[in-house]
This record gives C-alpha cells, sequence and structure tokens, in this order.
C-alpha cells in the first residue's frame, strides 16, 4: 500500500549529508521527529523539529538509554496500514503514524578498535533503540521506509519528487533488505568483541565473520565463472586499503597472487622481492635494494616470471622499474614507488602498480586463516613467524658457514610459502630452483634441480629446504648429486635415522627444525 510521506522519524550518529535531506524533507511539508543530538542540530539549522520526549511526553532518561522505546513511537512504525483494526487502535490511544525511519547507529566498530576504551566503555557503544527502531521499521516495509545510510538521502528526496511524495514498495522493500543487513553486521560485530572477552585465545563456539561487497569483478579464475569482491567488516587489517596507482582491474587471481606474493616477501623481510605465479614462487631474493631482489629473484626462473605477481617489501625505485621493462608482469606490489619509478612503469598501461599501506608490511598476521570444504568451514591459526629456527638441531658432522646457515634460513622461509610437497634450493640471496606442488617428494626434488639446470643457475654448494619430512633418502640424494651441500627439513619421518645417516654418509649438513610448513 502506497501512501504519501507524511511524518518522519530521524535519529542518527553519522550527521553527513543531515541538514541538506532534512532540510529538503521540510520543504515537501514532511513533520520531522527527532531524538535530542539530532534535534538540536536540526534546530540549529533552523529546521522545524518535534523532539521525540514531547511526543511521547515522557523525558529522555537513564543517561539517554531510553528515549525512543515507547508505544507512540513504535505503535507509529509497526500500524500495518492495510489492516483496519490497527488504524484503529492507533486513533484510539493517539499513536500518530509514522512514515520514513532515518537511523545510523552508535559507532561500536571504531570504538572497539579504541584500545582506552575499558570493556565498561564498550557497552554504552551498544545501541538499543536505533536498531529497534530499524528492526520495527523494516518488519513493516509494506507500510513504513527505512534509511539507515547517507548515501540514500539524494534518492530518497528523487523518489519523492517523482512519485508525488511517495516511496513505492519496490523501494522499501530493498530499504529493507539493507536495513536488516546493516543490523545483522552491527550485531556481529558486537558479538566479535564479546568472543574475544570471553574466548581470546580458544576457537568460539558460534563463528560470526560480516563482509562487505567492494565491487564486482571480471570474472573468478575463470571466464566462465562470475565473481566479487568483499572485504571484513570491520577489517581486521589494512591490506584492502591498497592503492592501485594504474593499470587494468585486478582479476580474481591477481589479489590471490598479490596476497600470496605479499606474504612471502613480508617474511623475508624488506627490500626483499617475491615474484608468483599461480600463488607458488617462482623467485625470491634478499638483497640490498629492491631493485637488486628483483633482479635476483627473476634470475631463478625466467620463463616462470612471465604474466607473474611481484611483490617487493621497500619502496619500488628506477632500478627496479628498468628491469621490469625486460619480460611481461602483471601486477608489481610495494611499500611505494618513487616518481621516477612511477614515470618508467606507466609506459606500460596495463601493468598494475600497487601500493600496500606500509603499517600492513608491519603489523602482527596473527589470528585465524579460513577455508570452505561444501557447507563446512576450516578453521586454523595462522601459521606466522619461524621461532623454530631459533633452536635448530644439526644432526650431521658437517657444520654450515656462515653464507651456507644464510642460505639455508633463507630457503626454510622460502618453502613455507611453496604448495606442498615443496622443495626450494637457495644460496645467501635468494632462490636458485624450486619444486612446487608434487605428490611425491623425490619428485619435487628432481623438479628443483632440472629448473635450476634450465635458468643456469648454481647449485653446487647450495642449501635446500624441504617443507616436510624427507620419507627416504632418495629426495636427499637427488639433491647432493646435483651439488646441494646443506639441507633443512622437519624431520619427524619413521625414517629420520635413515635419511639422516644417508646425510652423514654424503658428506652434508642436516638441519632438523622439529616444525614443518604444509601448504596445501
Amino acid at each position: 500500500m502506497n501512501g504519501k510521506i507524511k511524518r518522519a522519524l530521524i535519529s542518527v550518529t553519522d550527521k553527513s549529508g543531515l541538514e541538506t535531506f532534512a532540510r529538503a524533507l521540510a520543504e515537501r511539508s514532511i513533520e520531522i521527529i527527532a531524538s535530542g543530538g539530532t534535534a538540536t542540530a536540526l534546530r540549529a539549522a533552523g529546521i522545524p523539529v518535534v523532539d521525540i520526549s514531547d511526543l511521547t511526553g515522557f523525558p529522555e532518561c537513564m543517561n539517554g538509554r531510553v528515549k525512543t522505546l515507547h508505544p507512540k513511537i513504535h505503535g507509529g512504525i509497526l500500524a500495518d496500514r492495510e489492516n483496519p483494526e490497527h488504524l484503529r487502535q492507533a486513533e484510539e490511544l493517539g499513536v500518530g503514524l509514522i512514515d520514513l525511519i532515518v537511523v545510523n547507529l552508535y559507532r561500536f566498530r571504531e570504538a572497539a578498535a579504541n584500545p582506552e576504551l575499558d570493556e565498561r566503555g564498550m557497552v554504552e557503544q551498544i545501541d538499543i533503540g536505533g536498531p529497534t527502531l530499524i528492526r520495527s521499521a523494516a518488519k513493516n516495509y509494506h507500510s513504513v521506509a527505512v534509511v539507515v545510510d547517507p548515501a540514500d538521502y539524494e534518492g530518497i528526496i528523487g523518489e519523492l519528487d517523482d512519485t508525488g511524495g511517495e516511496i513505492t514498495l519496490a523501494k522499501r522493500r530493498s530499504l529493507a533488505s539493507r536495513a536488516f543487513h546493516h543490523t545483522a553486521g552491527y550485531d556481529a560485530a558486537i558479538s566479535v568483541y564479546f568472543e574475544g572477552l570471553e574466548h581470546p585465545d580458544n576457537f568460539p563456539e558460534e563463528k560470526i565473520t560480516l563482509y562487505k561487497k567492494i565491487h564486482s569483478l571480471r570474472y573468478g579464475e575463470n571466464p566462465h565463472q562470475r565473481a566479487a569482491l568483499y572485504t571484513e567488516n570491520p577489517p581486521q587489517g589494512k591490506f584492502g586499503d591498497f592503492i592501485q596507482h594504474q593499470g587494468k582491474e585486478l582479476s580474481f587471481n591477481n589479489i590471490q597472487d598479490m596476497w600470496a606474493a605479499f606474504l612471502l616477501s613480508r617474511d623475508l623481510g624488506k627490500n626483499s622481492c617475491a615474484i608468483l605465479k599461480h600463488m607458488n614462487p617462482c623467485g625470491a631474493a634478499v638483497c640490498d635494494t629492491p631493485g637488486e631482489s628483483f633482479i635476483r629473484a627473476r634470475k631463478t626462473d625466467p620463463v616462470s616470471a612471465f604474466g607473474s605477481v611481484v611483490a617487493v617489501n621497500g619502496v619500488a625505485d628506477e632500478e627496479l622499474a628498468g628491469a621490469s621493462t625486460e619480460g611481461f608482469v602483471e601486477v608489481i606490489m610495494a611499500r611505494g614507488f618513487t616518481e621516477k619509478a612511477l614515470t618508467r612503469l606507466k609506459r606500460k598501461k596495463n601493468l598494475r602498480l600497487i601500493e600496500v599501506p606500509g603499517s600492513e608490511w608491519d603489523r602482527d598476521l596473527g589470528g585465524w586463516v579460513t577455508r570452505e570444504a561444501g557447507e563446512l568451514l576450516l578453521v586454523q591459526e595462522r601459521d606466522a613467524g619461524f621461532p623454530e629456527l631459533d633452536k635448530l638441531e644439526y644432526v650431521t658432522p658437517r657444520k654450515p658457514s656462515p653464507d651456507e646457515e644464510k642460505a639455508l634460513i633463507l630457503a626454510w622461509k622460502i618453502v613455507k610459502h611453496i604448495k606442498s610437497n615443496g622443495i626450494v634450493i637457495c644460496d645467501k640471496e635468494g632462490t636458485v630452483g624450486v619444486g612446487a606442488g608434487q605428490m611425491s617428494r623425490v619428485d619435487s626434488c628432481r623438479i628443483a634441480v632440472e629448473k635450476a639446470q634450465l635458468a643456469g643457475m648454481q647449485i653446487e654448494n647450495a642449501a635446500a629446504g624441504s617443507d616436510a619430512f624427507f620419507p627416504f633418502p632418495d629426495g636427499v640424494e637427488t639433491l647432493v648429486r646435483a651439488g646441494v651441500k646443506s639441507v633443512i627439513q622437519p624431520g619427524g619421518s619413521i625414517r629420520d635415522k635413515e635419511v639422516m645417516e644417508a646425510a652423514r654418509k654424503l658428506g652434508i649438513t642436516m638441519a632438523l627444525t622439529g616444525i614443518r610448513h604444509f601448504r596445501h
């Protein structure tokens, strides 16, 4: 049932656009009812307003905790205009009908991010009247319109003008849907806060995560799959705040590769570079400058680096810009870009240049990681850091030189980011060969060696890292025959003694971490 909008109730925390919107309502002869702070703001702007307390005959009390929870408010919202008995009761009780509800809520999410607010302070940021108003209006969308986002103000005025003062049922239904999403998200944020108090280090009994759509993507992993990009609401980090300086729209696959490359470069430290393809590193290095690291990383496997995503844990400079023109790169991601680098890189119009905020490179990346399996959700702690490197166990007589130890550590940090079964061969600067995602570990060893040989890389005296134990000595033997002199692995196989004995006989260094880094 459509009808002209005659009365509106406004109670907003976010007052952006409020004066213009309320004035437009008043100019269209719509009576405005408002709560304390909103009423004060409107009155100061010279807009006629009726205080809620004047309407209810009951003052706001308990520091504003109770102001809109009154039958004269909710009766006016919930009365079904198509039900004669509702209308008769409203008239008998002196309840005036309210046709438009404009409400947004206390800033709970922002408050939760304030370390100075204690638990009592957070409780005061929980809005009670606002969600109740929104839900009442949204339930009765056949009769009432509800607006929760200032971005909708202009459209509402346009709708009133187009329809002679009404809001269509289709629009009211759409607004109601958005309103229920709004209150669901608000309750989710409160729930997450209390989960943190009750289960700070444990898995919650129920996991509620809200995501907000950013925009649609051109397609998913393949052109026949539709796709969209969402962000956590509220977000836990700043990765989604990246700045795209130029280039084509980011694809579904680009974003996955960007995150994987970012994590690896982050683990390797300042000035490092990670080059990824299909979420697997095809090269990584840590040199004195980002440009040197890029050149060294690409040297490992320039063929696979074609069409890759590059992450640089530093400011991309002119050296990197110049080197990157020697092949096809999809994305370059960095802490920032020098002006000269940007000028040069922008010559390739389709190259995506992504700046990720410095705070995201440096923050603690703890928390949970999730993955869906049908209707199931797998949740685990993030595999963060390398505490095992503080207690390496060398199980062969031969000990590594300082350069070899550096290569071992680098191989261990990189192999954590390679799809299992993963093998990576390194020197002290970066990758020499990579074998990823094979069903048998010895095949990964062979591929790492073959990749290194094809690229003309020096395997002699290099180090190799394995993301999990060697089930048999054959993998170690394959690496050593190619020239590897040091191997780092978790251990834990029932044949550990056999594998370690083979390493001793071959005269190499073997280090055990006691921790594996599977990445399925």
